[in-house]
């Protein structure tokens, strides 16, 4: 019976690349052996140890998703243990809800990129070279009339009201724009202040 499991290794951060894609290889080797499945390689690098282990401050961790069968748990615990190159390493069996909904989740989004990839893009329209060429078109006019400033607009008279301490105070827009920031204060702060 396969089931699904997380691999997490650490590696002597001394090893070369060719050493870690022998690592890899040799774990990839024995999950085809056994009829296993990988789905996922997560290289995370090289990374700050919670301890020294082997007078060595940094490891290289890599995590591996995968589907096994119990031989093959015990046959890549039994390689992963002998190697001299692993520091340390931790099989742990993943919960099939949550590895069914990630799985879920990738293929939607693999669909969703691949349909993204299959449409064609739209052309972008021409543009009419003989309005443009007989009309020069000033930066301020392409403004559309929600984007223009308040001061510009026919209702900027109007009076925004402010509640501060169950008083309401009206303030002009240009007063609102040069007040300084709010300050909040903790309660606690201003009774002892006050007192």
């Amino acid at each position: 019976m396969s089931r699904d499991y997380e691999l997490g290794f650490i590696l002597n951060p001394e090893v070369s690349e060719e050493e870690i894609r022998s690592s890899l290889d040799r774990i990839e080797l024995i999950v085809a052996n056994y009829g296993g499945q990988i789905f996922k390689v997560n290289h995370w690098g090289r990374r700050r140890l919670a301890y020294p282990i082997e007078r060595h401050r940094d490891g290289y961790y890599i995590f591996i998703d995968m589907i096994l069968t119990p031989e093959a748990v015990t046959e890549i615990e039994r390689t992963l243990r002998v190697s001299e190159k692993v520091f340390r390493h931790m099989m742990k069996r993943r919960d099939p809800k949550t590895v069914q909904k990630e799985r879920e989740a990738r293929a939607a989004a693999a669909a969703a990129q691949a349909e993204a990839a299959s449409q064609p893009e739209a052309p972008a329209t021409p543009v009419e070279t003989a309005s443009s060429a007989e009309i020069p078109v000033t930066p301020a006019e392409t403004v559309s009339q929600a984007e223009t400033p308040i001061e510009s607009k026919p209702e900027a008279e109007e009076v925004a009201p402010i509640t501060i301490a169950e008083e309401s105070i009206a303030l002009a827009p240009e007063e609102i724009e040069s007040a300084p920031p709010a300050i909040e204060v903790d309660a606690e702060k201003s009774e002892t202040i006050e007192a």
